[in-house]
């Protein structure tokens, strides 16, 4: 049997870590670093077109549907976006020029919400410590005076990374299924509360929650302007809202992407990486004989 911890959550304190979040004005300071790659995460209609128009100098695309997912026929199985092969990532981290002593930084046009939050957990669960998105977005480079760009850039291939698989904890639907059943776990969907609700749903095939799942929106971690909040405000917050539930926590979203966006923010936060469930409610709300929750 699991031991229930009263703790909420564990939170990890080391000595000179890197923040997961990056500002603008700190990416210009250091935009010079030989070993800093840019990363354009954008996702959506003509993204690879738009970073082509425009982007920060230097940037790297990187596509969410081709290289930090590996869509498959049937999203009842995987999800709208499950991970690809860590051999196919790591080809895609070769052909991107990322090595192991590379400082990467990742930015889209959602404040990580996009994809960036994604590549970022990806990058992390691959082994890379210095990894971090950029707060604020394309949008803050821009309003800071960054150099931009337009074209391909021209960069050469790294030496291929082996690794045995990833490294960051992810949650199946089986899973899911039983750390709900025998209260192990706090599973939080991150959606807008319309989705959760069952309001009406806009990208997959039907409306509604997990049962047993609770709704904390990403969008609660950004304050007005649309950055993070600061790192002691994310603490008291969750603590606050998880408080008396169990210490194990399991995120989702639609398909694995914007859940991504609260992991970060936990991370940021100073707590335990949570697991991911990567299929999330693409994947639930497509396998058959799976209830559906309306509500709250």
């Amino acid at each position: 049997m699991r031991v229930q911890s009263k703790l909420i959550l564990e939170i990890n304190f080391k000595i000179n870590k890197m923040s997961p979040i990056l500002s603008s004005s700190e990416l210009k300071e250091n935009f010079k670093n030989e070993n800093l790659i840019l990363l354009d995460a954008r996702a959506g209609k003509d993204m690879r077109e738009n970073y082509l128009q425009r982007h920060i100098k230097g940037a790297r695309f990187i596509d969410l549907d081709k290289d930090l997912a590996e869509i498959g026929d049937n999203a009842a199985f995987g999800g709208r976006h499950p991970l690809p092969g860590i051999e196919k990532f790591s080809r895609t981290l070769s052909d991107l020029g990322i090595s192991e002593n590379s400082h990467i930084v990742v930015y889209d046009d959602k404040n990580g919400a996009n994809a960036a939050a994604r590549a970022w957990w990806m990058l992390k669960s691959f082994g890379f410590e210095n990894v971090q998105v950029l707060d604020g977005g394309i949008q803050a480079a821009e309003k800071n005076g960054l150099d931009f760009s337009s074209g391909e850039e021209h960069f050469n291939k790294a030496e291929l990374i082996q690794r045995p698989g990833w490294l960051l904890p992810v949650s199946t639907l089986e899973e899911i299924e039983n750390e709900l059943v025998n209260n192990y776990s706090v599973v939080i969907d991150v959606r807008d509360a319309y989705r959760y609700k069952g309001e009406s749903e806009p990208i997959d095939l039907v409306a509604g929650h997990i049962p047993g799942a609770i709704n904390i929106p990403f969008s609660e971690n950004l304050d007005e302007n649309g950055n993070f909040l600061p790192p002691e405000i994310l603490k008291e917050k969750y603590l606050k809202l998880l408080e008396g539930k169990p210490g194990n926590l399991i995120i989702h979203c639609g398909s694995g992407v914007t859940a991504c966006h609260t992991i970060l923010a936990l991370e940021h936060a100073g707590f335990k990486i949570p697991n991911l469930y990567v299929g999330s409610w693409s994947e639930w709300s497509r396998r058959e004989g799976k209830e559906i929750a309306k509500g709250i």
